[in-house]
């Protein structure tokens, strides 16, 4: 049976080698776990999952690729979903539940933020992305590729580039290289009731990166505002969102809050 064409739209670009997985297999443990694979295509992590004793469930967003997985040799420790990895249902997952992936450009941090809230049933995690993708999850304040992903990433997750995989390593080849990256999950700094607050403050600051944080943060909260939590939180007048941690982050949100009249619901 031949095997479906590759489709660009969909960012498939499919590893040629199982070998490469070692990095993915040694982080994960896999063996006697529960593993959701988010874009399994030909089935080359699939395998490797399975044979370090992983429980599979493939999630794949093309039919015609998990048709062509559903017609390898079958064994009770594999499953094939077809539907849109963004719509998985995490909260009907067993604790323990790993996920790994060979995730396309254009979904990797949507689906890694969607993830991350998950901690409770996710332990960890490893996934393929571009290499920038991988720069921008490990950064810390000062790297070119620090924002606002780093930060609410590092909130959630221990974050380790395990390895970097060439382009040449893939069929077809990609413009650049990936990299696989595995996420501890932890529990987040704030209550979950008051993370999405916390979000919204850090991609605001970030969102006009070259502005000063007081500008920045002053179309949200007011300038004056702004400048007053800056100034209670020991940053420099002049600081911008690119140079602020995750600790500061927290400690600027608290004071926005304090100075907008925010009730203080705690640290969880």
């Amino acid at each position: 049976m031949p095997r479906p064409q590759l489709k660009k739209r969909l960012g498939q670009h499919h590893l040629r080698q199982g070998s490469l997985c070692q990095p993915l297999i040694e982080f994960l443990e896999p063996a006697g776990s529960k593993v959701v694979e988010i874009g399994p295509g030909g089935g080359v992590l699939t395998a490797e999952l399975l044979a370090a004793g992983g429980k599979v469930l493939a999630w794949e967003v093309d039919s015609e690729w998990a048709f062509a997985l559903r017609q390898q040799p079958p064994t009770h420790d594999a499953a094939v979903a077809v539907g849109d990895a963004m719509g998985i249902a995490w909260e009907r997952l067993p604790i323990g539940t790993l996920v790994a992936g060979n995730l396309p450009y254009q979904v990797s941090t949507a689906l890694v933020g969607r993830l991350l809230p998950w901690w409770r049933t996710v332990p960890r995690a490893c996934f393929l992305v571009q290499w920038e993708v991988a720069e921008r999850l490990r950064a810390t304040p000062g790297d070119s590729a620090f924002g606002a992903l780093s930060v609410l990433t590092a909130a959630r997750a221990e974050v380790t580039v395990l390895s970097r995989v060439a382009r040449g390593s893939f069929h077809p080849p990609p413009k650049v290289d990936g990299a696989f990256v595995g996420l501890a999950l932890k529990a987040p700094p704030l209550p979950e009731s008051e993370m999405g607050a916390f979000t919204d403050t850090v991609r605001s600051a970030f969102a006009q990166r070259r502005k000063m944080l007081r500008n920045s943060l002053g179309a949200k909260w007011g300038r004056a505002a702004a400048g007053n939590a800056i100034e209670a939180t020991g940053l420099g007048a002049k600081c911008r969102a690119e140079e602020v941690s995750l600790t500061q982050f927290l400690a600027l949100h608290d004071a926005l809050r304090s100075t907008s009249g925010e009730v203080d619901v705690g640290r969880g």
